[in-house]
């Protein structure tokens, strides 16, 4: 791989990372959202919706884990 192509792929898992972090504290901040609704609004649509909400961005930050651990592979070889 070319030194460009190289710190190219670089700028990108950085990029990667920052969205990262920054998608791990809006599920924190729904997470706590979440955990703190009154005991009334425990079961409804409401709490459910935060929840879900919760999970998809897990499943996005899963996700963009195993793309910057991919591009690290990338550079790597």
């Amino acid at each position: 791989m070319n030194k460009v192509r190289w710190t190219a792929l670089g700028e990108i898992s950085n990029k990667l990372e920052a969205l990262k972090s920054e998608l791990e504290a809006l599920r924190d901040g729904e997470q706590e959202y979440a955990d703190n609704m009154p005991a009334s609004l425990q079961s409804s649509e409401k709490h459910d919706t935060a929840e879900n909400a919760v999970s998809s961005m897990d499943s996005a930050i899963d996700n963009l884990d195993s793309a910057i651990s991919d591009i690290g592979e990338a550079v790597d070889s």
